[in-house]
């Protein structure tokens, strides 16, 4: 398989640097109108003005015909290994029930977390690439992916070797960058007993994850009703003791603490934050926590986005990511999500292209080999098939993407359409 590729006649649009992109510097994009990308070995190895390659029979040339090329887009926040469909809790939402009286009544996590235990490894591991298939065709050549519908060390194992056995795989169309949410809820197993399963996370499962290299980080779902900032901050210490990365599932139902505990920990990231407070975003700011925002799940919820426009004047680094999963928000759609940060939580185009790219990476620690097009990064980027990258929130929720370039590699995806629909799975008793 040649990884050697020389694109021409590209107009290049990235962010730079190798940290994530803070306030008004979200805005600064570098603009080539007639670029070359050179790839070799999968690495870029040439950015530029055109230029004819002396020995370019050792590359396979692309000519970009003057659309856009941006860096490989980084989703850096997905739920994308889970066994079960939710429906019904769908349709319970637009009948007006809150995400935390259906997780009362066994629905929610608890609900796919039976599914996901059921469910054997390669059926998860063909549910888990149809899904990146379509995230690929929608130029995404890096996903973060999250345990946490298990609950058990089973099951939570489970999904962790799923996604290592995708990344092993040469011909994978996007890599996964691994994260351990065994404190996505509370097992049933363990009712009235969250320190017991703390202890069992920081004790049994968390060492036995990191010596097998099954995952890079540690993510807690801090929430009133799920775990406190006390529980959260007691397992992510003991997680950024063993070296993983650390991430926080943030005030995202009520303001609850969640961003201030994320800078004072200097996590990578606070994820949805749809509620955090004015002394939260600061702190974020001034700790250097990339806010990763999920407006798909806002708009899936009938919520109120998060501050978006506030966090970047305030300094923050702002990331966007999908949130795909079972329940609140069963989609991938990076179209959407474009739309929805510029519409409604009113970023500009440039920082919607950071936030996807750079600033993504930096989410899930990786901006030193992925997030924008320099020499020395990886060779995935994303093609429009448009010459102006206002393109993205323009076509409104429709793909603008011709095709995902993974290592040198362009990528052929499948649509939308060839994602496996939800069956009818036994539903939950009605009220």
């Amino acid at each position: 398989m040649n990884n050697n590729l020389l694109i021409i006649n590209a107009h290049i649009i990235t962010p730079t640097g190798n940290r994530a992109r803070k306030g008004k510097e979200m805005n600064e994009l570098l603009d080539i109108p007639r670029g070359t990308v050179e790839v070799t070995d999968g690495i870029i190895t040439y950015v530029g003005s055109d230029r004819q390659k002396v020995n370019a029979g050792d590359y396979e040339v692309m000519d970009a015909k003057g659309q856009v090329l941006l860096p490989g887009f980084v989703d850096s926040h997905t739920h994308l290994v889970f066994g079960g469909y939710r429906p019904e809790e769908f349709m319970w939402r637009m009948r007006g029930d809150s995400y935390m009286s259906i997780m009362e009544r066994g629905g929610g996590i608890v609900n796919t977390m039976k599914a996901t235990r059921e469910a054997s490894f390669h059926a998860l591991k063909r549910k888990a690439e149809r899904y990146i298939d379509v995230m690929s065709a929608m130029g995404v050549t890096t996903v973060e992916g999250k345990s946490g519908y298990g609950l058990d060390r089973e099951t939570e194992l489970k999904q962790l070797k799923v996604m290592e056995a995708i990344n092993r795989d040469p011909s994978r169309k996007a890599d996964i960058a691994t994260t351990f949410l065994g404190a996505h809820a509370l097992p049933p197993e363990y009712k009235d007993r969250e320190e017991r399963y703390i202890d069992f996370l920081i004790d049994e499962m968390l060492p036995f994850i990191k010596e097998n290299g099954l995952a890079e980080n540690c993510d807690v779902f801090c929430e009133k009703g799920v775990f406190t900032v006390a529980q959260s901050r007691r397992l992510l210490t003991a997680a950024r003791s063993m070296g993983y990365g650390i991430k926080i599932h943030a005030d995202e139902i009520v303001s609850f603490g969640g961003a201030e505990l994320a800078a004072e920990l200097h996590a990578l990231s606070a994820d949805h934050l749809l509620h955090a407070s004015d002394e939260g975003i600061r702190l974020m700011a001034e700790n250097d926590v990339v806010a990763t925002l999920l407006p798909l799940t806002a708009f899936t919820l009938r919520e109120p986005y998060a501050r978006g426009r506030e966090m970047i004047d305030a300094g923050c680094a702002v990331a966007l990511a999908t949130d795909l999963n079972p329940g609140s928000c069963c989609s991938g759609s990076i179209p959407l999500t474009f739309a929805l940060a510029c519409i409604y939580m009113r970023l500009s185009v440039e920082e919607a292209i950071t936030a996807l790219t750079l600033n993504g990476a930096a989410a899930i620690n990786r901006a030193d080999s992925i997030g924008s097009i320099e020499v020395g990064k990886k060779g995935d980027f994303a093609l429009l098939h448009a010459g102006t990258y206002y393109a993205l929130p323009y076509y409104t929720g429709m793909n603008s993407v011709q095709c995902a370039i993974k290592g040198g590699i362009p990528v052929k995806s499948l649509t939308p359409t060839d994602t496996e629909a939800p069956r009818k799975d036994k539903e939950l008793p009605r009220r």
